[in-house]
């Protein structure tokens, strides 16, 4: 695949209704306005006991920011050093543009392994592809081992976060959901949480143990050595990577990391922006396959390299997708991630889906925002979003198509932006000749009578129009 800048923009989930019409709608639930407080709250203040306890917080903010630049700033560079370590272990390198490619790509894997069923490690990347979709097509189920992902499945329902999909449900929900739709589930299950994690538990160890394809995505990937880190707090990503005959990982072209060493600055910016503790349950790096596995990784575009292009809004693909931001956000807190209809909600989501899209395909998401700049503030890569939001509504508004209404208001303010010729115009005609006469403005006695500012001072001239008067 070649690569340059500018390159069509993405597809897949990261479209959907205007933000006003679905807010409006998510609005009217109480519960899960009820939901989404409980939770963000809780989260919210885990992040900043973790936070609190490093007295380095904002120079790891600001060298995670800087690392990221420096990949973006030299992506081409560092996607080469990628591939060549990972061919360099035996793993196998695929290049997708968009969406529809990558899955082209990975469903043509999956087939040739002649499976019927693929097991997954939560992936933000699969999600915005369609990946699930995709594969449902060509008669291959894939089932989700995160938790929070697995309840989004079994419930027919979508992502409404980064972090915890499954937010926007109480345990009571979630208990009906596995009642419903786990196999084999007792039927007296309780809404216990710990209940609900052994119903979960023993439904998927039957996967792990049975299923010989996983599909991965990856939090970073190391130029220098070649490999992967995923981080999660389950156990189910350990499963996944390790067990199955065939991995293939769906990575992002931003997940880059230049050195091992960097690793050190994000695996203390990740947890504790994310769940609020000091370091992830599990943290695995795999550097090619486990003996007897074979390894693919899919280098997804999708909008990214269009993203980069804009020297203003391209900081968004430092996100290291900790969703912070979603859980400090008051719009979210009180709309949730359905809302935004795309893969990333929340207001990372409001900046990043429009840019890989193209501005025109998700022109509402730049204004679901207040601006009120806690965004920023909580980031762990110091992603202005606030500026970011402004930036790209002049986008919005520049982009569109120009239509009487704008045209007739461009041409009254050309007309009223000079007293003179304001004069002129209202002199024309009937109408004009009357309201000149009879029309006073504020500080006149009429239109005519309309005093000109001296040229030295306009500001001191304006103070002393009371004198005047």
């Amino acid at each position: 695949m070649t690569t340059f800048l500018g390159m069509p923009a993405g597809g897949g989930n990261l479209t959907g209704e205007p933000f006003p019409k679905a807010a409006r709608e998510a609005l009217g639930n109480a519960q899960l306005r009820r939901n989404l407080a409980k939770a963000t709250t809780t989260i919210r203040a885990k992040r900043a006991n973790v936070v609190g306890e490093l007295p380095d917080w904002a120079q790891l903010r600001a060298a995670g920011a800087a690392i990221k630049d420096d990949v973006l700033a030299n992506l081409d560079e560092y996607l080469v050093r990628f591939e060549e370590a990972l061919t360099g272990r035996g793993t196998t390198v695929h290049w997708a543009r968009d969406a529809e490619e990558a899955n082209r790509i990975v469903t043509g894997l999956v087939r040739a392994t002649g499976t019927r069923e693929v097991i997954k490690v939560k992936s933000m990347a699969t999600v915005e592809i369609g990946l699930n979709e995709a594969l449902a097509a060509i008669g291959v189920h894939a089932v989700e081992t995160d938790l929070a992902e697995l309840i989004v499945q079994l419930g027919h329902d979508r992502s409404s976060h980064i972090l915890v999909p499954a937010i926007h449900r109480n345990r009571t929900e979630i208990r009906e959901i596995f009642r419903r739709g786990m196999p084999g589930v007792d039927p007296d299950l309780t809404d216990d949480p710990r209940a609900l994690a052994e119903a979960a538990r023993e439904h998927l160890r039957h996967k792990f143990m049975t299923v010989d394809v996983a599909i991965s995505g990856a939090n970073f990937g190391v130029a220098e050595t070649g490999s992967l880190v995923v981080v999660e707090s389950e156990g189910n990503g350990r499963m996944c990577l390790t067990l199955p005959r065939t991995l293939i990982s769906v990575v992002g072209i931003e997940k880059l990391v230049p050195r091992w060493q960097d690793l050190e600055v994000f695996l203390q910016l990740l947890p504790r922006s994310s769940t609020g503790e000091r370091m992830n349950p599990y943290t695995s790096v795999w550097t090619g396959p486990t003996e007897g596995q074979t390894s693919h990784v899919v280098l997804v575009d999708n909008g990214r390299t269009a993203t980069l292009a804009d020297p203003d809004g391209r900081a968004a693909l430092r996100c290291i997708r900790c969703s912070a931001c979603l859980n400090s956000c008051p719009v979210y807190e009180r709309t949730g991630g359905h809302a935004y209809g795309s893969t990333y909600p929340g207001p990372i989501g409001a900046v990043l889906s429009p840019q890989l899209t193209g501005v025109d395909r998700n022109p509402t998401l730049p204004f679901a925002s207040s601006l009120c700049g806690v965004c920023y503030d909580v980031c762990p890569v110091a992603i202005d979003i606030p500026s970011m939001l402004v930036h790209l509504r002049e986008r919005v508004v520049s982009a569109k198509r120009t239509t009487p209404e704008s045209t007739a208001m461009r041409a009254l303010a050309w007309a009223m932006s000079d007293a003179r010729r304001w004069r002129r115009l209202l002199r024309l005609g009937k109408f004009g000749r009357v309201a000149s006469r009879h029309v006073p403005l504020p500080g006149w006695s009429t239109a005519r009578d309309l005093p000109q500012p001296p040229q030295e001072s306009f500001r001191d001239w304006w103070e002393s129009r009371d004198e005047r008067s």
